[in-house]
């Protein structure tokens, strides 16, 4: 038996191409939303998902807490932007026998109406089936992944991971942004101090990893824009954590 868990918020441009690619896979959609106020409720609904609501506290709270209303051990867990690929599909119902106790895939996005396979985000493993007793979401927010007990170990499943990420620039400058001040927080409790010299050498690092050495020139424009907006939000990060620790320093 399997529970597929998402957590929602204002997701009615996604929701239903991600439970629709469950049907027939998962024994029962569990849904954990954060009040939304569009027709995430309602598309989830006509699905016959579990719906449950809760106020929102961090990526990794959310989804920990979605994985606790599952009702079987075994669980796949998709953010609502994303939907399995037919391979994929068949692949987890052929998966008669779990010599494992979690499995990744590997994760194909569609940036702005073009898939990407370099600049870093290809194949971007992530581990999302598991048995939920002994595994747990962790990591620093917003980069939360799910950690198995010590010692277990993994398989991995042919077929992608569909993940409809941005459909404009701006949104993802705008969520590049919002994702820097989130990282920023989690870096500043974790006790992780900022340095000026990481304005400079971690953004530029990071753009040369993605784009020479991951091959996002490969991607063409689309290649450059993404590996340039992901050095941003790392210069974001830091800057933003930076001021941070300044303003509590000077309480």
């Amino acid at each position: 038996m399997l529970s597929a868990v998402i957590i929602t918020y204002n997701e009615e441009r996604n929701i239903r191409r991600c439970l629709a690619s469950l049907r027939g896979v998962a024994d029962e959609i569990v849904v954990l939303d954060s009040f939304s106020n569009d027709a995430t409720p309602a598309i989830c609904a006509e699905f016959g998902a579990r719906f449950f609501q809760h106020s929102f506290d961090g990526h990794i709270e959310q989804k920990n807490r979605a994985l606790s209303l599952a009702t079987h051990d075994w669980v796949l867990s998709l953010d609502a932007d994303e939907a399995l690929s037919e391979p994929l599909r068949q692949t987890i119902l052929g998966l008669q026998n779990r010599e494992h106790e979690g499995y990744t895939m590997n994760r194909l996005t569609n940036y702005c109406g073009q898939w990407i396979h370099h600049s870093g985000w290809y194949p971007d493993r992530k581990l999302r089936l598991f048995n939920r007793k002994k595994a747990a979401w962790g990591g620093l927010n917003p980069h939360d992944k799910v950690i198995l007990d010590e010692g277990l170990s993994t398989g991995h499943l042919e077929g992608d991971l569909l993940h409809f990420s941005y459909y404009t620039v701006d949104e993802h400058r705008q969520r590049a942004r919002k994702y820097a001040d989130i990282g920023a927080k989690a870096m500043l409790q974790s006790g992780e101090r900022g340095y000026s010299i990481q304005l400079l050498v971690n953004p530029v690092s990071k753009f040369i990893r993605n784009y020479v050495l991951k091959g996002g020139f490969r991607d063409g424009q689309a290649g450059w824009t993404i590996c340039t907006i992901t050095a941003k939000e790392t210069y974001w990060k830091y800057k933003r954590l930076m001021e941070l620790r300044k303003t509590n320093n000077e309480r």
